[in-house]
């Protein structure tokens, strides 16, 4: 039996190798870092340029990297991955004479990149190909491709080297270029209707808008801490006290907590607020957005679940509040007006394990909410008027105050958008806000409260999760499959 070769020497052979090619182009004068090409046209226009039944189609200049490649005696094809595609070259001797094979033969190789002009012709197999007329060699790849970019096998790998997991897996590129379409569709929609595209800080003397904890960080200039932002909100609503009625941003946001498949402590999102209506406005307008979306984006409403089955997000959506969803869940028609020992006591009984001895009354019921019933709601549902304790930034139900003008969008098991009728009260703000925050008074936003007490018109607001929205519509099965490059441990190289 042989011995098994060692990977990273073999690695390391290839790169010294790829060195060597490079040092060959240089001394013959060619420095393929100082190349471009004049690329007219792009993968996915060239069938439409060759119908069917035509031998040959006009003259196209492409560009790529080189993700398959079959050199062969006197002809070789080659296929390049652009931006929106792949696309099969054809290169001959007898079209490119000596540097064919005193070139392309012995100095390129699979990962590099190279621009190719000819004319479009269709091979035996019906496949639109270039035919090579003139070809350049425009960047070296130094290192190999991993597996032949059949992909990467470690899932690590694929969210520390997304840059390779983008050329070899076709699902991703399909993933992320969609993420980009939700946003672009997004945007639109917000625009057609009346709404601000703005920027506001991402460093915050006083993190607020969430209940989250912040990444803190020292700003050497002023000798402060600022922390950066776990919200949009508190920002956007000055804009309302601005007059500017109808805002948006698409931003990322911070927050110092864990890691998981729905979870990443870096993430982006959406958050509106428009003036003179309220949280049942922004029922209308939630929805209206996400079919928009998936009509422009996705050609359907209907999406498919990663684990099996499908999500109607067409039509009208259920509407359902809290305090019916805790009460058939734990069978208790009495639950709200039990102690909070009993409730813990029904806790363990249905499987929840023990509750924190510092919960209290409303966060025991919320455990019910997010461990039992959030998980179950797969189709679009407006969970609406949650316990006023949840949200100190939201109206009061007229008719119930202890609970508070709110949904919270839910759709495949996991909350995608809440919103609010919000707060302008600014009497009623300050003491909601000082109850959150208990003897901490100083991470009370007392800017944002002075703005308010010039005037906030009445508003509705809402926010989105970005990364989730795309999980849902494409069909991921992890949050960071839908993040370029999330969050990762510092890999340490020795």
């Amino acid at each position: 039996m042989s011995e098994p070769h060692d990977l990273n020497a073999i690695s390391n052979d290839l790169f010294a190798v790829r060195r060597e090619k490079l040092a060959i182009l240089r001394e013959a004068g060619e420095d393929p870092f100082r190349a471009n090409w004049d690329q007219s046209h792009v993968a996915a226009d060239c069938p439409a340029l060759l119908p069917e039944g035509a031998e040959e189609g006009p003259e196209v200049s492409v560009a790529g990297r080189i993700v398959a490649l079959r050199v062969m005696g006197k002809a070789s094809f080659v296929k390049l991955l652009d931006r929106s595609g792949v696309v099969q070259c054809y290169l001959t001797r007898d079209a490119l004479g000596e540097r064919y094979d005193g070139h392309f033969k012995k100095l390129v190789d699979l990962g590099d990149f190279i621009g190719v002009r000819g004319r479009l012709f269709r091979t035996k197999t019906g496949e639109v190909t270039v035919r090579a007329a003139a070809y350049g060699l425009v960047s070296k790849a130094l290192r190999p491709p991993p597996e032949k970019f059949h992909g990467l096998a470690d899932p690590e790998q694929v969210y520390r080297q997304r840059y390779l997991d983008l050329v070899a897996n076709h699902d991703s590129r399909r993933r992320l270029l969609t993420r980009s379409r939700i946003i672009e569709s997004i945007r639109r929609f917000l625009w057609s209707r009346g709404f601000a595209e703005v920027e506001t800080p991402a460093l915050h003397g006083v993190a607020g808008g969430a209940a989250a904890r912040p990444f803190v960080t020292h700003f050497n200039a002023l000798d402060c801490d600022f922390s950066l932002r776990i919200a949009l909100e508190l920002h956007l609503k000055r804009c309302l006290v601005g007059g500017l009625d109808r805002v948006f941003e698409i931003g990322r946001v911070f927050r110092n907590e864990g890691l998981s498949r729905k979870h990443n402590p870096e993430f982006t999102m959406l958050e509106l607020y428009q003036a003179y209506t309220d949280y049942r406005g922004m029922m209308e307008l939630i929805r209206s957005l996400i079919q928009q979306v998936c009509r422009e984006v996705l050609g359907s409403t209907t999406v498919a679940r990663a684990e099996g089955g499908e999500i109607d997000l067409g039509g009208e959506w259920r509407e359902v509040r809290y305090k019916d969803l805790i009460l058939g869940r734990t069978g208790d028609p009495a639950w709200f007006s039990r102690t909070k020992e009993e409730k813990i006591e029904a806790c363990r009984r249905l499987g929840l394990g023990e509750p924190r001895p510092d919960w209290e009354d409303f966060e025991v019921t919320n455990e019910v909410f997010a461990k039992l019933v959030e998980p179950t709601l797969i189709q679009p549902t407006f969970v609406t008027h949650i316990p006023r304790q949840l949200c100190p930034l939201a109206k009061l139900t007229p008719d119930d105050p202890d609970t508070i003008d709110v949904f919270e969008l839910c759709i495949n098991g996991q909350e995608i958008a809440p919103a609010y009728s919000e707060q302008n009260d600014p009497l009623e703000q300050r003491r909601m806000l000082e109850a959150q925050a208990g003897a901490e008074t100083h991470r009370i936003d007392e800017d944002f409260l002075l703005a308010l007490e010039h005037g906030m018109p009445p508003a509705g607001g809402l926010g989105v999760g970005v990364d989730r929205l795309g999980v849902l519509l494409t069909g991921a099965a992890n949050i960071r499959d839908t993040i370029l490059f999330p969050t990762l441990r510092p890999e340490v190289r020795e």
